[in-house]
């Protein structure tokens, strides 16, 4: 049983758009308050954005979002990308394939961590499709504990993932962004979550098909 000195940092996620108020919000707070259920202390969730709206609260239609998922929109206060942020993220979530450029322009080594949030959703559809992950299934070892099974698992998870990338390509490109409502009708807000909610079900999903044993 490990100490809680020795215990395993949480795995770290990121969420990136542009202002960080209303998409990489709504991703941050439905992520983190489904994965708590998933794994309680095991996961760490934060956004950024790439040209951020520093110090701004999340939209109030991306809080209402949130809320309508079951998760806290309360607190939410906005912040600038950095390579400080991005040091030590186990995997970035861009909203857009334009994001992840950004990323990978402040941090070249994230390479292989980070997605469009749409694609690596896709990806865990195959994976869980093909029951890849039931043959990956974490176990913790012999005096080990489950938080440390599922850091391990989640470290290796972008690797297996990328694995399948060409079974999950979508019709067209565009279909791997997530639409920028800022500034724009509750419609444009119902399009944005109508495209972020299925890809947070799949990467909830995959989460609690490979709970720790």
């Amino acid at each position: 049983m490990e100490s809680p000195a020795s215990a395993p940092a949480p795995v770290r996620i990121l969420t990136v758009c542009t202002g960080n108020i209303c998409r990489s919000p709504v991703a941050e707070r439905l992520l983190q308050a489904g994965l708590d259920q998933v794994m309680p202390g095991g996961f760490e969730v934060t956004s950024a954005g790439t040209r951020a709206m520093v110090g701004d609260p999340m939209q109030p239609l991306s809080g209402d979002i949130v809320r309508t998922f079951g998760g806290n929109p309360d607190g939410f206060v906005s912040r600038q990308l950095t390579g400080k942020i991005l040091r030590g993220v186990d995997l970035v979530l861009t909203m857009t394939s334009g994001h992840r450029g950004e990323v990978l322009q402040l941090d070249a080594s994230l390479l292989k961590r980070t997605f469009t949030i749409r694609e690596f959703a896709r990806m865990l559809d195959v994976l869980d499709e093909r029951a890849d992950s039931a043959a990956n299934v974490p176990v913790a070892d012999d005096g080990g504990s489950p938080l440390s099974a599922n850091t391990a698992f989640w470290r290796g998870l972008p690797a297996r993932a990328a694995s399948v990338r060409h079974l999950s390509l979508p019709a067209d490109s565009s279909e791997n962004d997530i639409i920028d409502p800022y500034r724009r009708s509750p419609e444009i807000y119902h399009q944005m979550e109508d495209e972020l909610a299925p890809a947070i079900v799949s990467i909830l999903r995959h989460a609690r098909l490979n709970t720790p044993a």
